[in-house]
C-alpha cells in the first residue's frame, strides 16, 4: 500500500476538487487519491490557518510536508508580501501544489519542490509551518522538529499542529529542548498549535 508520506505519483489518479474558506478568504483547491486529508483541509490545518500570528506581511515561510498546498497558499494570502516555498516527498501532492498555485493566482511569490524532509532546503526562513505527518512515526515527526533550527533566521518561529493522542505533549517537550522555549497558542478539539522562537530572549 501506498502512503502519502511516499512517492506515490503511480496511483490511480480520481481528482476532486475542495472549497475552503479561512478569515476573510476563499479558496480553492485540486486533490486527489494519494494525499493527505483528500477530501477536505483537515482540522488541524484549519486550526494552525486560523490561528497562526505575529507574522510580518513579507515573511519568508517554509512549509514543510505540505501535501496539495493547503497551508503555504493560504498563507500566501493571509500575507500578501511573503515569499512561500512548499516542500514534500509526495510527487503527486506537489503537483497538485502546483495547480493550485495557479488555481489561487499566486505564481510569482511561490517555490515547490521534492525534498525529504529538509534534504534539499538550502535556505533559512522567518517561519517555517507544518502539520506533520504523524502516520510516518514520531522519529520522522521530531526530525521535522530538530532540523527546524537550522532553516530558521534569528527570531524565526516553528509552528507545528497535532494531536495531543498523537504526540503533541512530547513534540512540546521536544521543542523547548531544542528551542528553549514552546508556548501553546491554542487547544481546540484535541489539536494543539505549538510554536517555538529561535533565540528568544526570555
Amino acid at each position: 500500500m501506498k502512503h502519502y508520506y511516499t512517492d506515490n505519483s503511480d496511483l490511480k489518479s480520481e481528482p476532486r476538487m475542495i472549497d475552503y474558506e479561512c478569515k476573510h478568504l476563499k479558496l480553492q483547491f485540486k486533490s486527489d487519491l494519494g494525499v493527505f486529508s483528500k477530501d477536505k483541509v483537515d482540522y488541524g490545518s484549519n486550526v494552525l490557518l486560523k490561528n497562526i500570528d505575529n507574522i510580518k506581511d513579507n515573511a519568508t515561510i517554509l512549509d514543510i510536508g505540505c501535501g496539495y498546498g493547503p497551508i503555504g497558499i493560504t498563507l500566501a494570502k493571509l500575507y500578501p508580501n511573503s515569499k512561500i516555498d512548499m516542500i514534500d516527498v509526495n510527487n503527486r501532492a506537489l503537483s497538485l501544489a502546483r495547480e493550485n498555485i495557479i488555481l489561487n493566482h499566486i505564481e510569482n511569490r511561490m517555490n515547490v519542490y521534492q525534498s525529504d524532509g529538509y534534504n534539499e532546503v538550502t535556505t533559512t526562513y522567518d517561519v517555517i509551518v507544518s502539520n506533520p505527518p504523524v502516520r510516518a512515526g514520531k522519529e520522522v515527526v521530531h526530525r521535522i522538529l530538530e532540523e527546524a533550527i537550522q532553516h530558521l533566521n534569528q527570531n524565526g518561529s516553528l509552528w507545528i499542529v497535532l494531536q495531543k493522542k498523537q504526540g503533541a505533549p512530547s513534540a512540546k517537550k521536544k521543542m523547548i529542548d531544542i528551542f528553549g522555549n514552546c508556548e501553546i497558542v491554542k487547544r481546540d478539539k484535541g489539536y494543539y498549535l505549538l510554536v517555538s522562537y529561535k533565540n528568544k530572549k526570555p
